[in-house]
């Protein structure tokens, strides 16, 4: 799956982006400063690589970087795959930065594999387990929101009895998570046809279902884009269920400018519906280095401009 290319992509804190952008790098830099804190009117979140070569690999001097720039938001994908000790320091520099943890992935919370879809008593448990274990990470890096995918289809089954299977287990799930104060949030994606969870509507009516403050919608804009579009019509129907968002452009998975979505006015629509939440930035460079580096801070500064 993309997202598990994108997982360790993250967790490894990789170098390797697609050049491209040049044209609206250029345009941003005209009038944004290639360096210095910004002030942003929203909480958008970084992910560990995205500035590797400004910040060098350690990955609390990125934190640093971070909240330099203006960032006042992080977000870990694979955050549950690293040392307890290491997530400890980053909840511990998190705090001294001021910075809001975002999101990170419940691990084995449902993929291709193990898809809730089936109802099946195996894949249940490893679910919950995967809440259990997520409970005891958020506490060391004091996060809030954690990302769940139900996973596939089970082709075998009509769909109304699938959609009874993933409200079941997502209860349950909640019934985990909801008296830590904690959140899943359910992502619909683009990455294949045969994932569970598709668009905006369907998780809308899941949470619903759910009926929990743990369980709400991870809008990615990304994602949407590709599978429904009317972007702003779709967040103004799910809203009171949505309790994360995450950015990309689409093509091409990049920041900001470099594709067809209109970020400018979709950061202002959120704005104005007063979103306190987080927006992750789960998203690659078009660019390489430290001039890619900058160009993904000057098109956040840019479309934060309304």
């Amino acid at each position: 799956m993309q997202r598990r290319s994108f997982l360790k992509s993250s967790a490894v804190a990789t170098g390797a982006i697609v050049t491209g952008g040049m044209a609206h790098a250029s345009a941003a830099s005209a009038t944004i400063p290639a360096a210095g804190k910004h002030t942003f009117k929203l909480k958008y979140a970084p992910h560990f690589g995205m500035f590797k070569h400004s910040a060098g690999e350690d990955l609390l001097d990125q934190l640093h970087f971070m909240a330099d720039q203006g960032f006042t938001a992080f977000e870990d994908n694979g955050m549950m795959g690293r040392e307890p000790a290491l997530q400890s320091k980053i909840g511990e520099t998190l705090a001294k930065l001021n910075m809001t943890m975002g999101v990170f992935v419940v691990d084995k919370g449902g993929n291709l594999a193990n898809t809730l879809a089936a109802g099946k008593q195996e894949y249940i448990d490893i679910f919950l387990d995967g809440c259990r274990r997520a409970v005891d990470v958020a506490k060391r890096v004091n996060a809030k929101w954690m990302t769940v995918v139900p996973g596939g289809f089970e082709r075998k089954l009509p769909i109304g009895i699938q959609d009874g299977n993933v409200i079941d287990a997502l209860r349950r799930g909640a019934e985990i998570l909801e008296p830590h104060g904690l959140t899943m949030v359910l992502e619909p994606l683009s990455d294949s046809p045969d994932l569970y969870l598709r668009t905006s509507e369907q998780t809308y009516m899941i949470c619903k279902a759910v009926n929990s403050p743990a369980c709400k919608i991870l809008y990615d804009i990304y994602h949407m884009q590709k599978n429904e579009g009317n972007l702003i019509q779709n967040i103004g129907l799910t809203w009171e269920e949505i309790g994360y968002i995450q950015i990309g452009d689409n093509p091409g998975r990049k920041e900001p400018t470099t594709g067809e979505i209109n970020y400018k006015n979709v950061f202002k629509y959120i704005y104005d519906k007063k979103f306190k939440g987080i927006l992750g930035m789960e998203h690659g460079n078009s660019q390489p280095g430290k001039e890619g580096e900058m160009a993904v801070i000057e098109a956040y500064a840019r479309c934060d401009q309304f």
